[in-house]
């Protein structure tokens, strides 16, 4: 791994309890990212903290360090009960909230406290027994949360932590009326350690800081570019019924060894995967109404290697730390630019470099403008002739998941063609196609219509 990343700065430098440093150096870290630099400082005295930083630059670990240490140093209520958890962390997703569990388990190691992961789509009576029984520090996404606590399985009122991560993904998925729900429900302000993580400290964001937080230190880890420094980033200028052909030659030739195809729809999804797998690549898919569990058992599978291209709509854009992404495919632009910014963060993470190739089709291109505005850098342009496919095999067949009750139903037969319904010429220009008469209000329209994942 690449240390230009880092800074100067040791975890070794702060004054931090022995079951701590042991906790980070099982993890395997030394040397401090810029946000856990300049994050830690204040809050490891006791100073609130609102910091913005990029993606995949150490902020799960910074919060977390300073949320064991706050709990070690401040002794609890001596009313405080067992379902009285001392540390509430808010994660928007379920990946995400895993994600950070995961990275909890290996810091707390030496520290002994106990530990809570509660989000919807698994585990109800599990879940709730957990809280019953206790935990110290608690993990989730809001709406499970709400629920057990609108039941008196647990109350927040001995919070010494409180924690929100992705605070603006928050507001993109519509849980800003959630969040002050529970916050208002914890302890006040000015008696515990509070942190707000997030891409940007909007006016919407930090406005939630001045709210619900004691006047928190403002840091901000600024990069010349919105995205991560070390993405190759390319686009190409497909037809529609080119994009297939394109994807799998661009497989071939460059042969990443573990990308991430990002579609718009999960039927588009399916059919691309479809397609992978009958051109002999080890591919899954990854949407919304995958079961909670089995996207978990994918997601773990695809990280250990058992599969290596995920194909995967917005869901596993934001919150998944995957390692060793080597390239990012997004086979339809996205409608927002800032999803653009988080898509290819899935690559390059923690220092490493990474490769990010996007299609701008027909139905897509318009998009680009506003993304190239976003980051402030024209994409270069590459040429699809070089990567075209002399044999094409025709899609495998694969089960495409149905809601239970459903019919399961074979999906990946017939030519590649649009993913967006009919039409798609053979002709080079034909990208400009979006920008036809009636272009605009389709972006308008999408983008005011997009959503997110529930919790």
């Amino acid at each position: 791994m690449s240390e230009t990343h880092l800074t100067d700065r040791k975890f070794s430098d702060f004054d931090l309890p022995e079951c701590v440093q042991q906790g980070i150096a099982a993890a395997g870290f030394e040397y401090c990212t810029p946000i856990q630099a300049e994050a830690l400082a204040p809050a490891l005295q006791g100073l609130d903290v609102a910091g913005q930083a990029q993606t995949g630059t150490g902020k799960t670990a910074a919060f977390l360090i300073a949320t064991l240490n706050r709990l070690i140093t401040h002794a609890p209520s001596e009313r405080r009960k067992p379902n009285q958890p001392r540390a509430l962390i808010l994660a928007p997703t379920r990946e995400l909230a895993i994600q950070i569990h995961r990275d909890a388990l290996k810091l707390n190691e030496s520290c002994g406290f106990r530990l809570g992961l509660v989000y919807g789509g698994v585990d109800y009576d599990k879940q709730r027994k957990q809280l019953q029984d206790g935990t110290d520090i608690l993990i989730g996404t809001p709406g499970r949360l709400i629920d057990y606590l609108k039941q008196r399985i647990f109350d927040l009122r001995e919070t010494d932590v409180v924690v929100l991560d992705e605070a603006d993904r928050m507001f993109d998925l519509g849980f800003i009326k959630d969040l002050r729900f529970l916050l208002r429900r914890c302890a006040n302000p000015e008696k515990r350690l509070s942190m707000l993580f997030s891409a940007t400290l909007s006016y919407r964001v930090m406005e939630l800081a001045y709210e619900h937080m004691n006047n928190p230190v403002k840091v901000e880890i600024k990069t010349e570019q919105v995205t991560a420094d070390k993405v190759e980033q390319t686009v190409f200028y497909p037809a529609n019924d080119e994009k297939i052909p394109l994807l799998i030659g661009l497989m071939q030739k460059l042969q990443p060894a573990r990308s991430i195809v990002f579609m718009n729809t999960k039927h588009a999804a399916e059919k691309v995967t479809a397609w992978l797998r009958g051109n002999g690549f080890k591919a899954i898919v990854l949407s919304g109404d995958v079961p909670q569990k089995k996207r978990q058992r994918l997601l773990g599978e695809f990280g250990e290697g058992k599969y290596n291209v995920l194909v995967a709509t917005d869901v596993a854009a934001r919150g998944l730390h995957i390692p060793d992404v080597t390239h990012v495919f997004n086979f339809d632009l996205p409608q927002m630019a800032e999803d653009y910014v988080h898509r290819i963060g899935r690559t390059a993470r923690a220092g490493q470099s990474g490769t990010a190739l996007s299609f701008a089709c027909e139905d897509t291109s318009f998009y680009l403008p506003e993304i190239e505005e976003y980051i402030e850098q024209k994409i270069p342009m590459g040429h699809a002739d070089e990567y075209m496919p002399e044999d094409l095999k025709p899609p495998a067949k694969i089960e495409r998941h149905r809601p239970a009750g459903g019919r399961p139903r074979q999906h990946g037969s017939g030519k590649p063609r649009s993913m967006h319904g009919k039409g798609g010429g053979r002709g080079r220009g034909r990208s400009s196609g979006g920008s036809k008469s009636g272009g605009g209000q389709r972006r308008r329209s999408a983008v005011a219509g997009s959503g997110g994942q529930s919790s």
